[in-house]
């Protein structure tokens, strides 16, 4: 595609990338260590092919039925073209269905999310790399009770387990058999100070990859806080309205 949507697209992954480039020289890390993962939730799947189109290998999402329903609609050789993310919080009740189509989980938070999406890639026959969500606004013990499926988290929380329950959601990983555990991800706190926050997550990664040297992987940063998370080690950012622009309208 090479309409005008196309074109748009093209000049803010340009924009996109200059930050990346210039946050990678910042910190004295190489470009290729950081991948840019475009968030492409709401947005239609045409815009995944142009993004395509435009050499993008990742993209994510973070609503079962409306991922699985567009890339339902990509051919085999597009769908082969992408390694496709699942940012969302995702409800043990839709876990099989992510499954089935997602190659990474980034929210994975509690026990027993991890035993449903180890029967949901069994079940697919594949296996599923997964990322354990920190919460950064949360110091206490992990409580399965509060992170329960349909429930409410503390007011201003982005989701995740808190940091002292890490360690052994990692281990719980590390004993399931269709589950790879490849790292941990955070969404800086709303209003608060983004270089502490991914400070933080530096020092809860350096434990997870202590225990399971694979788990390489930090998933941080998005549009507005990209730079900090390079400064901090981010392998992955997640990144939307800076390259598809605000959200579009409910149809």
């Amino acid at each position: 595609m090479t309409d005008a949507r196309s074109v748009e697209l093209r000049d803010a992954l340009a924009r996109v990338e200059e930050r990346i480039v210039a946050a990678c020289s910042a910190s004295g890390r190489d470009r290729g260590d950081v991948q840019l993962v475009v968030v492409t939730k709401f947005f239609p799947v045409e815009d995944v092919r142009r993004l395509l189109a435009l050499g993008v290998t990742d993209v994510a999402e973070n609503k079962a039925q409306e991922a699985s329903a567009k890339l339902e609609r990509l051919t085999a050789d597009e769908r082969a073209a992408l390694t496709v993310h699942f940012v969302g919080q995702l409800q043990t009740n839709k876990a099989r269905q992510v499954a089935a189509w997602a190659d990474v989980v980034h929210t994975v938070d509690r026990a027993r999310l991890v035993a449903a999406l180890d029967r949901g890639a069994e079940q697919a026959g594949r296996d599923l790399d997964v990322l354990l969500q920190v919460d950064l606004d949360a110091p206490g013990e992990a409580d399965e009770q509060g992170h329960a499926d349909g429930g409410h988290r503390a007011s201003g929380s982005r989701g995740g387990a808190p940091a002292d329950g890490i360690p052994a959601l990692a281990d719980e990983v590390g004993r399931a058999e269709h589950l790879e555990l490849r790292g941990v991800m955070a969404v800086a706190p709303r209003g608060g100070d983004p270089e502490r926050a991914f400070a933080a997550l530096a020092r809860v990664a350096d434990g997870v990859r202590s225990a399971h040297p694979r788990a390489t992987l930090v998933s941080a940063g998005m549009s507005g806080d990209l730079e900090q998370a390079v400064a901090h080690g981010a392998t992955h950012l997640r990144v939307g309205s800076a390259i598809l622009g605000p959200r579009p309208a409910p149809r």
